[in-house]
């Protein structure tokens, strides 16, 4: 791969705030006594009051409120979906717009890190033990909540290293790996143990019931949906969740082909697009088959898409994938109006159509000391700042069972 398609890559799609920029920001602020943007927040980050800090020059303290209240302040700052949240909620919402929640959040974790700022200590220990399976948000989250009251959490993880879809399934774009690994060294300095490269099953996860006071399941959804197609065995057909962890763990590896088609319209099917044409695809195109106002992904991520030159065809499914020597050559695709047909050149085709469970955990919860959270718990994706607020509840249910509230 050739520097200019790895910066490419890793680039960015926003500049972040400075100093003075957040402050203009804060600025506009109309410090809300009872903040409606601080109620918008499912992990409970509380921006009304950081921002009232960052307002009167409390860098620190603000950054403070932060960490906090949200372990994964600084990835949630990159991929929140502030606009149907927090932002939403912003009282200036009335007047002109609203406050850039995100990017404050994102300048305060960045100059916590920056200045190697730690506000959260491990409580002092209780001689209670808790397993939590898998890495991603909900664990890490409901682990950090678990050590600062003094237990002891083991993660086992079966991949090389934490964050779940942080790691695996976001582009650099949207979230620099190195924001992912700052919270989770924030985690790792309270004394969390991470076993890597271990899988549990049925037959462990029953094993670690009897082993630990308390189990946190949290292992989100790693099976893609995929329907059934004409065509679908070919050479160059895969899933999203296969193409966005090839991209992050091995993008010299990639050799992607020169025209690359994303079935999908969230925000998985935008980091597909823009993942294929920043590895060098010449070109990359995604099909929808409903409108673009219907599509799930946030408004930012498609019009960056469009920003890049990638078309969305949209109110088109497909119906067969086509083939010249065992290998994709073209999706056929229908339109809505059942009249229509298009028919666009393809070497690969990802479907980015949504994942589901590997396994199903919910017949386990009725033990007393199992808790499952995040995407796992409804087979249905969620937001990251979701899963940060199922992992702390849990985390609060099993402090109080232990006693220890």
């Amino acid at each position: 791969m050739s520097k200019v398609i790895e910066r490419a890559y890793a680039a960015e799609k926003e500049k972040a705030f400075d100093y003075r920029r957040a402050m203009e920001e804060a600025a506009r602020c109309l410090l809300c006594e009872d903040a409606p943007c601080s109620k918008g927040c499912p992990a409970g980050t509380d921006p009304g009051k950081f921002i009232r800090s960052l307002r009167f020059k409390n860098v620190k303290g603000a950054a403070e409120t932060i960490r906090e209240n949200n372990p994964l302040g600084g990835s949630c700052a990159m991929v929140c979906p502030y606009d149907r949240m927090c932002e939403e909620a912003c009282s200036r919402c009335g007047i002109d717009k609203p406050i850039q929640i995100g990017a404050i959040q994102r300048y305060l974790v960045e100059m916590e890190a920056r200045d190697a700022m730690r506000f959260v200590k491990a409580g002092k220990p209780t001689g209670k033990r808790v397993a939590c399976v898998g890495a991603g948000p909900a664990s890490l989250a409901c682990a950090r909540e678990l050590a600062r009251r003094g237990v002891a959490v083991t993660i086992f993880e079966a991949r090389e290293k934490a964050g779940g879809v942080l790691s695996y399934g976001i582009t650099p774009t949207r979230l620099p790996q190195e924001m992912i690994d700052h919270d989770i060294q924030l985690i790792k300095d309270l004394g969390v143990i991470f076993e890597f490269n271990t899988p549990v099953d049925f037959a462990k996860l029953d094993e670690l019931r009897q082993t630990y006071d308390a189990v946190f399941v949290g292992v989100g959804l790693w099976a893609a949906k995929k329907p059934s197609l004409p065509g679908d065995d070919l050479e160059g057909v895969e899933t999203a969740l296969d193409f966005l962890a090839r991209a992050r763990t091995c993008p010299d590896a990639m050799d992607l082909p020169d025209h690359v088609v994303v079935i999908g319209g969230g925000n998985v099917a935008m980091d597909c697009a823009t993942t294929a044409k920043q590895l060098g695809a010449e070109k990359a195109a995604i099909v929808y088959r409903r409108s673009v106002a219907e599509a799930p992904a946030d408004m930012d991520e498609i019009r960056f898409v469009q920003n890049m030159g990638v078309p969305i065809h949209t109110e088109f499914a497909p119906e067969a994938i086509l083939g010249e020597g065992g290998k994709v050559a073209g999706l056929a695709c229908r339109s809505r109006d059942g009249y229509s047909e298009m028919k666009i050149k393809a070497d690969r085709i990802v479907f980015a159509i949504g994942q589901k469970q590997t396994d199903d955990y919910a017949h386990l919860a009725a033990a007393g000391n199992l808790y499952i959270g995040g995407d796992d718990a409804h087979d249905q994706g969620a937001t990251v700042v979701e899963a940060v607020a199922e992992g702390k509840t849990a985390a609060e249910a099993m402090l109080s069972r232990m006693g220890l509230v």
